[in-house]
């Protein structure tokens, strides 16, 4: 009697469940409206759209509101409909948006920057609007009166924007690759402290208030996971991007990061697992391993009669080895490597099977991602692009 055929086994993905196409520009934020079938988008082309799905299964807007200048950011509050929308000449004008999401009534503007708003926050516990801008300023407003309350200079334009309501520290990452930690009063802020680890600018951040640990995203490709609460200063890298990380997401219950970058990719990282921080790297005239000299190493090569090597380093020891005594590469997924990097020889032959098991999955969400909204409460990611269109995303075969 045949053998039954086995049951391929399922490739557990994130389900595409709609498309919002229609903006005449590239839509810069976008966030999914909660208990509703519904999507609110700023864009390029100065509108701020309300999507609402109908019975035919598509999106129309039911809102279409142009604004005097091109919308760079947003952010909405579900409890008070308030929608506070940034603007490429500076300005924030908010808005509270009807029951029905039908309307939009605008309660103030104000004029918080001298140029493009980046980012917009706003704290509900607190009655505050913090935002960063092209000037390099970080501001934070009361949102009642729409009062200037204080402002910060940053070394540059600011991507990066969190907050913890429970300490009132505000965590700003910018362009030179920064991070930095202000604890904010009612009316005046100092600087606890400024952290680099990234090579390339700070495009996003992600706070997690439950383990305090902070995750950053950059133009470099990685992806900084720094514990601020266990005052270890511990920084972890995750390499899973081949091009710029564009957003972060983190799934409490959980414990997943979603990154998603330039390159399409939607990264989902299991942050359950014991992480290793990257060893620094080593400096040596010479081989670590076979000590063949370095070629910038004169004497040594001249002594030796030998010419000089070009320095590598292994990313699991950091040692500081010469191609051939480095021929080898594997994954070392507990220390934030998925892809495949440079190691010695020696700690080819150390790392198991086991150490190699992946703890992230990788998925291709077919459009260059400039921002990511998820919900929570019902595993939906939405991931906007720079060919103009909303994508809807059912995570929970991944996120679970």
């Amino acid at each position: 009697m045949a053998a039954e055929p086995q049951p391929k086994a399922l490739t557990r993905k994130p389900l595409l469940l709609n498309k919002v196409e229609g903006s005449q520009e590239v839509v810069n934020m976008a966030a999914i409206v909660p208990k509703e079938d519904g999507v609110i988008s700023v864009s390029e082309d100065r509108t701020v759209r309300v999507w609402l799905k109908r019975d035919s299964g598509q999106y129309w807007p039911s809102i279409y509101h142009a604004m005097p200048s091109p919308c760079s950011c947003m952010s909405f509050n579900p409890e008070t409909r308030r929608l506070s929308i940034g603007l490429d000449n500076g300005t924030i004008s908010e808005f509270i948006l009807s029951e029905d999401y039908n309307k939009m009534t605008l309660v103030k503007s104000y004029q918080a920057h001298q140029s493009r708003v980046i980012m917009i926050l706003f704290v509900l516990e607190m009655e505050w609007v913090l935002s960063t801008g092209q000037d390099k300023h970080f501001t934070w407003h009361c949102s009642e009166s729409g009062q200037r309350l204080g402002g910060y200079r940053t070394s540059a334009g600011a991507c990066g924007l969190q907050f913890d309501v429970e300490t009132r520290h505000v965590f700003v990452g910018d362009h030179s690759g920064q991070v930095t930690i202000l604890k904010l009063e009612q009316e005046s802020c100092s600087l606890v402290t400024t952290f680099k680890g990234h090579t390339g600018g700070v495009t996003a951040l992600c706070w997690d208030p439950i383990q305090r640990v902070l995750f950053s995203g950059s133009s470099d490709h990685s992806i900084i996971m720094w514990d601020i609460g266990g005052r270890k200063g511990t920084a972890i890298e995750q390499q899973g991007h081949n091009d710029k990380v564009q957003s972060l997401s983190y799934a409490h219950h959980t414990r997943q990061l979603i990154s998603c970058g330039a390159d399409g990719g939607i990264v989902v990282w299991n942050m359950d697992v014991e992480r290793q921080e990257t060893p620094e790297w080593l400096d040596s005239d010479s081989c670590q391993k076979c000590d063949q000299p370095f070629f910038w190493n004169f004497k040594q090569m001249w002594d030796s009669k030998k010419i000089g090597l070009k320095q590598h380093h292994c990313r699991k020891c950091g040692k500081a080895v010469c191609g051939k005594c480095s021929s080898k590469r594997s994954s070392i997924p507990l220390m934030g490597f998925e892809f495949e990097v440079r190691v010695c020889d020696s700690c080819h032959e150390s790392i198991t099977d086991e150490e190699r098991a992946p703890t992230a999955t990788f998925h291709d969400s077919k459009h260059n991602i400039v921002h990511v909204h998820f919900d929570a409460t019902r595993g939906w990611l939405l991931t906007s692009g720079t060919d103009k269109v909303i994508k809807l995303w059912d995570m929970t075969p991944v996120v679970s």
